[in-house]
């Protein structure tokens, strides 16, 4: 992202400023290049869900919902995590809807962390986990993932805990990654929560799209159900990003500082999309088994087609994202590729340096979305076979 420097923000912030996302697509626009930087769908979800949302408005279902979400959707929620999962939660009192998993995450952090607090999140990590953890007045902690393989690093990972330690921030299936965690790297996780008495926020907003390997909620594994705060959303799940509609499910002492933090952020939020949504969650194990189908063949339309193109490829276990090593192809600086790209062969990637600390470390590798509608990838991929004669 861009740092700033501005005398009336809060130093906390200080760092912060416009982040790389909005800069590609902005860019996207005005080259008029295919954005497969920004990580949101170009089509929409399920007809009777958008129905759902729809008929709820004409309701009358647009004032002020309960303050934990509606009932219909908790209970929704709670299903849901029993009937994927084999999670069982108490819809009056172990669920929150939120803003999106990116409110959850925030409210998490205001809520659960004390000003100096440390929070140690896998490196790369998305953005807003370490704007999260400034407003709270904590501290992030990174294990840097290493290509290709991003497996776990359990002695950086112990090395990384300290007195100062609240909480482990996990985010699996991983972006920008695509990893997927093995249940042997959670045990791990979970056996150090354990052991030092830390409680863990999860944000599992792609566990439905995994290709390969098996999601496994955290909370699952013995001794963390007490002590894991799961969260996730419906914007990756039904392709309605925009509708902002997460949750955050766990032990009620949990989820009520959640609440306690949330109801001074949005209050509430989403009226008329909770039932919506609530719908959604319903929905058949063939539209989930499709759901993932249908990613699964873009990401190897995409995989191929970057791989094709010159680039390193890191196939991605799940979300909707590819992280490509740009060295294979004579250069090191990834920000600059993503910057040029667009008026070299009009596509918009995102830099990966944003999601270090250091950006250096992340320095040579970019990342791709691939949830765009398949004749997008097709000609992105026709013009991703032109970069290395435009490079020149």
């Amino acid at each position: 992202m861009h740092r700033v420097t501005n005398p009336y923000l809060a130093r906390r912030l200080h760092g912060f400023g416009t982040t790389i996302f909005a800069e590609m697509s902005e860019l996207a626009v005005r080259t008029g290049s295919i954005n497969l930087g920004q990580g949101f769908p170009d089509t929409d979800g399920p007809v009777d869900v958008a129905e759902a949302a729809v008929a709820a408005i004409r309701g009358g279902v647009n004032q002020y919902p309960p303050g934990p979400g509606t009932p219909e959707l908790r209970t929704a929620i709670s299903v849901h995590q029993y009937r994927f999962w084999d999670v069982d939660i108490d819809p009056e009192t172990e669920v929150v809807v939120t803003a999106g998993a990116t409110e959850a995450i925030a409210a998490a952090m205001l809520a659960l962390c004390e000003p100096g607090d440390e929070v140690v999140a896998f490196e790369p990590v998305y953005d807003s986990y370490r704007a999260a953890v400034s407003m709270a007045g904590g501290v992030l902690r990174v294990v840097t993932l290493e290509g290709p393989g991003y497996a776990v690093d359990v002695a950086a990972l112990e090395r990384a805990i300290s007195p100062a330690t609240r909480l482990v921030l996990l985010n699996s299936p991983h972006n920008p990654t695509g990893k997927v965690f093995s249940r042997a790297e959670l045990e791990h996780v979970a056996r150090l929560c354990v052991g030092h008495d830390l409680l863990a926020v999860t944000d599992e907003v792609y566990e439905h799209l995994v290709f390969d390997g098996v999601h496994v909620p955290l909370c699952t594994l013995p001794g963390m159900a007490e002590r894991t705060l799961t969260i996730s959303s419906a914007g990756k799940t039904f392709s309605f990003t925009g509708w902002k509609v997460g949750w955050a499910c766990g032990p009620a002492e949990l989820v009520t500082a959640v609440r306690t933090a949330k109801q001074f952020l949005t209050y509430v939020n989403g009226a008329p999309f909770q039932p919506a949504i609530a719908h959604g969650l319903g929905l058949p194990d063939e539209f989930y088994a499709d759901l993932r189908a249908s990613l699964a063949a873009k990401r190897d339309l995409l995989c191929e087609g970057l791989a094709e193109a010159g680039l390193g490829v890191h196939r991605p276990a799940g979300t909707y994202f590819v992280t490509a090593d740009v060295r294979p192809l004579g250069i090191d600086d990834g920000t600059e590729l993503c910057r040029t790209m667009p008026h070299r062969i009009g596509v918009v990637a995102v830099p990966s340096s944003a999601f270090y600390l250091d950006p250096d470390r992340g320095r040579h590798y970019v990342r791709f979305a691939f949830c765009k509608r398949d004749e997008v990838l097709a000609e992105a991929v026709r013009r991703l076979g032109k970069l290395r004669d435009r490079l020149g």
